[in-house]
């Protein structure tokens, strides 16, 4: 398979960035979309031009480090991280433009690759729980129902990619950061902290400069890990609690 290449090129955070123009010629259809920018930067190499820079790592659609705009979707056609897009998904001949994620939040390093440490920012605000470490305990101890377990479980599946961000048109954070605060909101061995959690996690996430959310929902939709939207309302509702809990000196 034989495809033209519009992608993003930027030497430096700094620097005023372009698109360029490659061929990828004689790309299986069987390799993912990594492997043929692998492919496509073993040709420049050899032709004495700088390769692609593009994040990567497990290429098992675990770590979400793979964060691409592909034709303008978040990840690309399918609903999974980069690395999990084949080339069998493309047409033959196709012009595929390839951009790094647009989050102001996240700038851009080189080429293809972002910083996203503002999520990290925004986990560190959520602080620790307090539940004691050790040896496991009886799996009975703590009964939870398994409607809120299945609940928590799905907040959980959040790979913190940044698809979310990345897909918004305000570039709104607020699935990844309702996911993290639902997760551990919803569970015993979180709730005594879920006050002061959520409120510092919104506080950063307002510092970091993402967006507000306007129920567009394009977050559910590209969202690898299927993290419902349901989520965002989670959110609402606990930091305006916790805002009442703490004009009234309770947080």
């Amino acid at each position: 398979m034989n495809f033209h290449l519009k992608v993003w090129r930027q030497a430096t955070p700094s620097s005023t960035g372009r698109f360029e123009e490659y061929e990828a010629r004689d790309i299986p259809k069987e390799a993912s979309f990594l492997e043929m920018l692998d492919i496509v930067n073993e040709g420049l190499q050899g032709a004495g031009v700088e390769p692609i820079v593009f994040d990567h790592d497990c290429r098992e659609g675990i770590c979400g480090s793979c964060s691409l705009t592909i034709n303008g979707i978040a990840h690309g056609p399918d609903r999974g991280t980069t690395c999990q897009v084949y080339m069998r998904k493309f047409q033959d001949g196709q012009t595929i433009c390839i951009e790094p994620f647009r989050v102001g939040a996240f700038p851009i390093v080189r080429d293809l690759s972002v910083n996203r440490s503002a999520y990290d920012r925004i986990i560190r605000a959520g602080g620790f729980i307090t539940e004691r470490t050790g040896s496991a305990p009886d799996g009975n101890a703590m009964p939870i129902p398994k409607p809120i377990a299945d609940r928590a479980m799905d907040a959980a599946a959040c790979i913190g990619c940044g698809a979310c961000a990345a897909a918004c048109p305000n570039s709104s954070a607020m699935l990844f950061v309702g996911a993290k605060v639902t997760h551990l909101g919803l569970l015993p061995q979180g709730k005594a902290e879920r006050d002061r959690r959520v409120l510092g996690m919104v506080a950063q996430m307002d510092n970091e400069g993402f967006g507000g959310c306007t129920n567009f929902y394009e977050c559910e939709a590209v969202c690898p890990a299927h993290v419902p939207g349901s989520v965002i309302a989670d959110l609402n509702r606990s930091y305006h609690t916790a805002s009442l809990k703490s004009l009234a000196g309770a947080v």
